[in-house]
């Protein structure tokens, strides 16, 4: 009931026809003209492969190379129907072939389809007449089977539907007949079949009807009114019907085409002759083309465009100037040559951009389009875009190409292409039009934070205040946005028993590393850790640097003193025999100084010098020696008061009370019990050379101190070497006196005690953690053979600043 007997038919040709010319192109349909909004035209997503469901998210889209939508695709069911009128004669003018091509194009991965859908010409345009009334004269002179030229009717359609017969209504005079002149063209003539008779019939009224070829057939009629002249029997003739002539489209204005000639057999003036357009050549023609009517040449006025009008047909006559003049009758069809005049035409259909950085080879990044109204080698156009670019051309339908990249892009390195295609054409000399396509390059995360420096060394005092700036640390990233935006942490690791994040922090926008505590030269000297910057790209990436924190010793430690005890290590006053002789050592002041260096360096001193008698104290041993022979008179006993300093800046220091009782036996003092007389010569020959040069080399203060000390050990009825402690202050290359060990160095002297105050600088350069332990562990062996040793010790200390 919804569609009529004729209508089926027609959708079984279109349906046939589309399955037939689908081996033309990807997808090949077709439909009649005038097709009503929402007429089916072909399961699109079946026919192409694609579900159904998947259109939407894979971003099903349908570009048209005209300029409206006559087409449209239900999503839901993958089918394409029309979505406005469609009219043939409009769209294509009478080209036989009329398509629409359609690009489809998905996403996920990207696809591109080419459809084609042929509109097909239904009969809707009747036969026209140019007028609706034609009048024509006739001698009655004019013999049976003379012709006379009749402008035939146009019909819009094309194919059978503008095949046209030609049918003159009933009369006994009077026919008609279509001539071929060749393939295309045909002439309609008016044919006389019997002698007329003015004085019988003046005029004869005759209806023509041109009838197409289309079903259902449409007609269309002109009125031919004919009158029958008297007089002049012999019309000029042309030496030939039709002139044919080839004219370049880009001809100068009043150029000759061709000279008419036609003859009369008539003498005086029915053989003068005058040329003229017939009166069916529209004003349009005579605007572009001149006549001579004395000469018959044909000039060009005008302007003329072989892709708007490639042939022209102009009826011309020659007329006698008889009073009844008679006219005879010829064809000139000019036809206009192309020439390379247009150039060709880019447009750019469709873009994705912009192109992410990690984009692989073959991404699609535009479609292009192109096109030249000339036609043969002028109408040919490559596509090129200039060399040494990531990106290549790929034709893919007719006049469509895809610009695809070529290769792997580097946002860093390139952040976008200007890239100028260009169309030429293969005319002489050839024509080419260029677009400029601007691509922009996305960034991803593709670089990690990097610092400029593999190392980060600082130097800290101890005791600094908590939250203490210590130094930045900054890290860049080449990379935009939140892929470049970097933030800082601490890696964190133990040191000792205590976390990373207790000692230091990081602040993570700024890069500032804070100390969140004081710090203790005693409990740590170098803490080195790694700082990471990590950028907020997904996924992150992270680079580390290497912090390397020195802690400078500061004087904070006052020295402290052993307690008091005797040489023989029992508690109680130092006795001392009052037989002893001058340079006697009765005691000795122990103190250790927890700093480093300088800060270490102690130096004993007897605190009221006027109160000391006998007695003095080494300045850097602490011994406790007589300066001369003792009496009574120095009394039982004495009390000294030892001062303990450093050498730090400022000084810090101690004090030590220690009381000497004077008594007369000697064997009440042991370690004193053997006599000390000049014949046996001294005991111990101990000769201290100490020489200090300060040099500057490259910026470097070098202290050098070189200890010599030759002991000689003499065979003894007691020979006993004392333990005791000396501190051994070292200095690193991080500043000054950074760290200190504490080593027992004991020094056999022969007699009482070992010698052991001697203070030694050495340079303190890396050791690794094994031998560290062996310093801290290992002491100088007291010397018990009784032999001559000679023991040289140099010692360098490196300061810097």
């Amino acid at each position: 009931d919804l569609f009529s007997v004729t209508d089926l038919q027609l959708l079984r040709l279109v349906l046939l026809h589309t399955a037939w010319e689908v081996g033309s192109a990807q997808v090949r349909y077709s439909v009649p003209e005038e097709s009503k909004h929402g007429t089916f035209v072909g399961r699109l997503a079946q026919d192409l492969g694609l579900e159904v469901a998947e259109l939407v998210s894979r971003m099903f889209r349908m570009v048209s190379s005209g300029r409206r939508d006559y087409f449209e695709v239900n999503l839901q069911s993958g089918v394409l129907f029309v979505n406005s009128r469609l009219d043939r004669e409009e769209l294509c003018g009478r080209n036989p072939l009329c398509a629409i091509d359609l690009e489809v194009i998905v996403d996920k991965p990207l696809r591109i389809f080419h459809v084609e859908v042929e509109i097909q010409d239904i009969n809707d345009n009747a036969p026209v007449f140019p007028v609706n009334e034609k009048n024509l004269f006739i001698l009655e002179s004019r013999r049976p089977g003379s012709r006379f030229p009749l402008e035939g009717a146009s019909d819009a359609d094309i194919g059978t539907n503008s095949l046209l017969t030609y049918k003159l209504s009933l009369n006994d005079y009077f026919g008609v007949d279509l001539q071929k002149n060749n393939e295309q063209r045909k002439s309609l003539v008016l044919l006389l079949k019997e002698p007329l008779d003015r004085e019988e019939t003046s005029e004869h009224s005759l209806l023509l009807t041109a009838t197409d070829g289309g079903k259902p057939e449409l007609t269309g009629t002109v009125q031919l009114v004919i009158t029958v002249l008297d007089a002049n029997d012999n019309a000029p003739v042309f030496n030939r019907s039709v002139y044919e002539v080839r004219l370049l489209e880009n001809a100068a204005n009043g150029t000759l085409i061709i000279k008419l000639s036609a003859t009369d057999l008539d003498e005086g003036i029915n053989k003068d002759i005058s040329y003229s357009f017939s009166n069916s050549v529209n004003r349009n023609l005579r605007n572009m083309f001149s006549l001579d009517p004395n000469t018959g040449e044909v000039r060009f006025k005008g302007e003329l465009d072989f892709e708007n009008i490639s042939l022209y047909e102009l009826q011309i006559e020659a007329t006698d100037k008889s009073a009844f003049p008679l006219t005879g009758h010829c064809t000139l069809v000019v036809e206009v040559l192309d020439v390379n005049d247009n150039a060709p035409e880019l447009a750019v259909t469709s873009l994705s951009l912009p192109v992410p950085e990690d984009a692989p080879a073959g991404t699609v990044v535009a479609l292009i389009s192109v096109s030249d109204r000339d036609s043969g080698d002028n109408g040919k156009v490559t596509c090129s875009i200039p060399p040494n670019l990531p990106f290549r051309l790929v034709s893919t339908f007719k006049n469509y190409h895809s610009l695809v990249l070529a290769e792997a892009v580097d946002r860093e390195r390139v952040s976008e292409y200007k890239i100028v295609v260009t169309a030429r054409d293969e005319g002489a000399p050839s024509l080419s039009a260029s677009s400029s396509i601007l691509v922009a390059i996305s960034d991803v995360n593709d670089n990690a934070p990097a610092f400029p420096q593999p190392v980060y060394t600082v130097f800290v005092k101890e005791n600094n205040p908590p939250g203490a700036h210590l130094l930045t640390v900054s890290a860049s990233d080449p990379d935009l946005r939140e892929n470049a935006f970097v933030s800082y942490s601490v890696v964190e690791r133990s040191v000792g028993e205590q976390p990373l994040s207790s000692y230091i922090s990081v602040h993570s926008e700024s890069g500032h590393i804070y100390a969140l505590q004081p710090l203790d030269y005693e409990e740590l000297q170098v803490l080195q850790f790694q700082v990471s910057a990590r950028d907020a790209g997904l996924p992150s990436l992270c680079g580390n640097v290497t912090v390397q924190l020195f802690v400078l010793d500061a004087n904070d430690n006052a020295p402290a003193v052993s307690p008091a005890g005797s040489v023989r290590g029992s508690p109680g006053p130092e006795l001392v025999p009052l037989s002893a002789g001058a340079g006697h050592v009765v005691g000795k002041i122990r103190a250790v100084d927890a700093d480093s260096g300088y800060n270490a360096w102690l130096r004993y001193e007897v605190q009221e010098p006027g109160a000391a008698g006998p007695f003095r104290v080494g300045v850097y041993s602490g011994e406790i020696s007589t300066t001369r022979a003792l009496e009574e008179a120095d009394g039982p006993s004495l009390r000294l008061v030892i001062l303990v300093k450093d050498h730090g800046e400022p000084s810090l220091s101690a004090t030590a009370t220690v009381i000497l009782s004077l008594v007369e036996s000697p064997q009440a003092v042991k370690w004193d019990s053997r006599p000390r007389g000049g014949s046996e010569g001294p005991l111990v020959d101990m000769n201290v050379s100490l020489m200090i040069a300060i040099c500057s080399v490259s910026g470097l203060f070098v202290l050098v101190i070189v200890v010599y000390v030759g002991l000689r050990c003499h065979p003894g009825p007691e020979v006993m070497c004392g333990p005791g402690k000396a501190t051994v202050v070292c200095a690193s290359e991080v500043g000054s006196w950074p760290c200190s060990q504490r080593q027992s160095r004991d020094l056999c002297v022969g007699e009482v005690s070992a010698k052991n105050d001697l203070m030694v600088f050495n340079a303190n350069f890396p050791h690794s953690a094994e031998n560290k332990d062996k310093e801290k562990h290992q002491a100088m062996k007291p010397n018990l053979c009784g032999t001559v040793s000679e023991d040289i010790l140099f010692f360098m200390l490196f300061e810097s600043f």
